[in-house]
């Protein structure tokens, strides 16, 4: 007969105080996993949310599977309209140089990871929001592709201003486009570098700056092109490379905090086995302290969603960001396994081939495993079927948790699915 997590542990008391004589799973550091069912197992959901690939609504179906279901990532639009301000205060500190042919237009190119992806939205929004070549339809900024806009009659953008030092510049999106294989995989680097190829051919020195949905495209676009020909690159996801790439015309990239990702994630599984306050060690310090500034996050309790708060990287701030797996300062003390003992974690990273998630997001996960006492099973997919990832949860009973980065956002039910039958 399935128990529930409350009388697991009330059982899991009783082991230790050796009232019960049988071994339970789950007491004395062994897996929970055949006890409870799998429908009342935390699931934390993370780097991408749950939601309509379409509309970006959020898909509160999934995030209500239990009530230790949850998403965590990062604040989308603050984390774009901070791209977005990067990038001016890169044009306004830089106004007697960025315009390369003199022509008093600053034009630059847009690099979208995925037009139908919540985090890909917002970057795009911030930065025509910011630069002024937004254009709104029934309120909502047009976060489409325009392919080619050499002559500015695009009806996805339109030409922006910015006055620095009494002179009016006008800013031109010349080209965007989303960066997708012919596969189906989006937020790709090699496309980018070729995308890149193709518009210098086409705008030469009108091309002013470069601007990315992430880092791994921005990157590709900087060492095919863009440093041998000066023009500054922005990204997002303040990766390795692009973070040391900055003292060489790397223009910037934004930080989404992901020690405070990696740390959330994993923490509220924790505390959900441990049949804590799930806001323990996060808002409120645990035992040894540690604990994650009100700075740094925000949490939403309508969408179940925890959203770290991004910085931004540049020429003066980069060394802070040089080392992308640094845990968070106040949340590195390992609990005592006694109170939190060891359990399995089933973690799904959507793309093998992800900058972000292989250099930065699942280093950090492996140090958290360590500290929380978790023992995590990587599984890793294509970027292109969900079924590359979702496949590979074949023996749910054996895990106590589980940490899901979808390939695609709609698609939570394939993996809610799962845990029901």
């Amino acid at each position: 007969m399935a128990v529930s997590r409350r009388q697991f542990l009330q059982l899991c008391g009783l082991c230790a105080a050796g009232v019960v004589g049988t071994n339970l799973a789950g007491c004395g550091g062994e897996s929970a996993s055949s006890v409870v069912p799998n429908t009342e197992k935390p699931v934390v959901f993370f780097n991408r949310q749950p939601s309509n690939g379409s509309t970006g609504e959020i898909d509160m179906t999934t995030l209500t599977f239990n009530k230790d279901t949850y998403y965590v990532g990062f604040d989308a639009q603050q984390g774009g309209e901070l791209e977005g301000q990067m990038v001016v205060d890169y044009i306004k500190n830089h106004i007697d140089t960025v315009d390369r042919n003199g022509d008093g237009t600053i034009g630059y190119i847009l690099a979208i990871g995925d037009v139908g992806h919540n985090d890909s939205i917002a970057r795009t929004r911030g930065v025509r929001k910011a630069l002024g070549t937004a254009v709104e339809e029934n309120g909502v900024i047009n976060t489409g592709a325009t392919g080619t806009n050499a002559d500015g009659s695009s009806d996805i953008v339109q030409d922006g201003e910015i006055e620095v030092a009494g002179k009016t510049f006008k800013i031109r999106e010349l080209a965007s486009q989303e960066m997708k294989t012919t596969a189906g995989a989006t937020w790709d680097a090699p496309t980018a570098g070729n995308a890149i190829g193709t518009w210098a051919a086409s705008f030469g020195d009108q091309i002013d700056l470069v601007v990315s949905n992430n880092d791994g495209m921005g990157m590709a676009m900087f060492n095919s092109w863009s440093y041998s020909n000066h023009v500054p690159t922005f990204g997002y996801d303040a990766n390795a490379d692009a973070v040391a790439a900055i003292p060489n015309g790397y223009g910037g990239t934004i930080s989404q905090n992901p020690a405070v990702q990696a740390y959330i994630n994993l923490r509220l599984s924790r505390n959900s086995l441990d049949g804590v306050d799930f806001q323990t060690g996060i808002s409120t310090p645990d035992d040894k302290g540690n604990i994650i500034s009100p700075d740094d996050y925000r949490y939403s309790e309508d969408e179940r969603s925890f959203y770290a708060m991004n910085l931004m990287v540049n020429a003066d701030t980069y060394e802070n960001f040089l080392d992308s797996t640094k845990l968070y300062e106040t949340a590195q003390t390992a609990l005592d396994e006694s109170t939190s003992p060891t359990k399995k974690v089933w973690a799904s990273i959507y793309n093998a081939a992800d900058n972000f998630l292989s250099s930065t997001y699942r280093p950090l996960l492996q140090k958290y495993q360590e500290l929380m006492n978790f023992k995590i099973d990587f599984v890793a997919g294509d970027g292109q079927s969900e079924s590359s990832v979702s496949n590979r949860l074949a023996n749910p009973s054996d895990y106590d948790a589980f940490a899901i980065n979808m390939v695609k956002t709609d698609n939570g039910a394939s993996y809610t699915g799962i845990l029901r039958q």
